[in-house]
């Protein structure tokens, strides 16, 4: 008797427990990217359009020059002329500045190989525009630095 109800749980049970188990296998994920794929050449043009804008604000260079730099790449100095021109014209020398001294950082572990090659391309564009470079203006050093001890 025990036997016979054990057996009649069972195969009321065998189909909820198979069902708990049976799990969906084939899903569809598209890893593709959203975004249209450019070239360098539009990549590079599209922000300087952007930077050459005759009504562009301080807000506006802001938010490009954070967008530029959320990408993976220094940025030719073409775009930085422009965008070194668009701090002139809302006359935001401080915002000029920061833009090269982000520009050094971008460099990264490469900055005594690019660095140089992006001034020497921008230094008409800094002279015609009056813009000093952040360490003509010694801003590459600590304001309270002494040397070291073992130096001297």
């Amino acid at each position: 008797m025990f036997r016979s109800a054990l057996v009649r749980a069972q195969a009321n049970l065998k189909p909820a427990l198979t069902a708990q188990t049976t799990r969906t296998i084939a899903t569809t994920t598209q890893l593709s990217s959203k975004h249209s794929t450019e070239s360098d050449e539009q990549f590079d043009q599209r922000y300087e359009n952007y930077f050459n804008q005759k009504n562009i604000d301080g807000w506006d260079i802001r938010r490009g020059v954070t967008d530029l730099w959320g990408h993976d790449l220094v940025p030719e100095p073409k775009i930085l002329a422009a965008a070194l021109k668009a701090c002139r014209r809302v006359n935001d020398y401080a915002m000029a500045v920061r833009i090269l001294e982000a520009v050094k950082d971008k460099c990264g572990r490469r900055e005594k190989e690019i660095y140089p090659w992006v001034i020497q391309e921008l230094r008409p564009t800094l002279t015609e525009l009056g813009i000093s470079t952040p360490e003509e203006m010694g801003y590459d050093k600590p304001e309270l630095h002494t040397p070291s001890v073992y130096d001297m």
